[in-house]
């Protein structure tokens, strides 16, 4: 398993913007297809964003189409979720997953239980 760290989160206002990065441990970084969840409290861990092994494929909820974008640099082992025009609704801990897979085109998963390692989170509030 790889070992994760986020970092970004914050307060922002309505309409803001913010950059969550994700950093990985070892060497193997781009073996893992990389995703982002959400979770508001009392609701369930939700999928917001994946991307695939080499960066090519990403895949958003419809909730932050056209709003965030998903990234990484595998020569620093990183993943990151550039956040704009937010939303109060988007307040939620933001949580970077990885799931180690073959190169596939069958690559997207948005299920929780599909990623083997989890950081800790990063809280983002929005304020209206």
């Amino acid at each position: 398993q790889v070992q994760l760290v986020e970092s970004g989160g914050g307060l922002v206002q309505a309409g803001g913007s913010l950059r969550l990065s994700c950093a990985a441990s070892g060497n193997t970084f781009s073996r893992y297809v990389m995703g982002w969840f959400r979770q508001a409290p009392g609701k369930e861990r939700d999928f917001v964003t994946a991307i695939s092994w080499s960066g090519v494929s990403t895949s958003y909820a419809d909730s932050v189409k056209g709003r965030f974008t998903i990234s990484r640099d595998n020569a620093k082992n990183t993943v990151y979720l550039q956040m704009k025009s937010l939303k109060p609704e988007d307040t939620a801990v933001y949580y970077c997953a990885a799931r180690s897979a073959p190169p596939s085109s069958n690559w997207l998963r948005t299920s929780p239980r599909e990623y083997d390692s989890w950081g800790r989170g990063t809280q983002v509030t929005v304020s209206s």
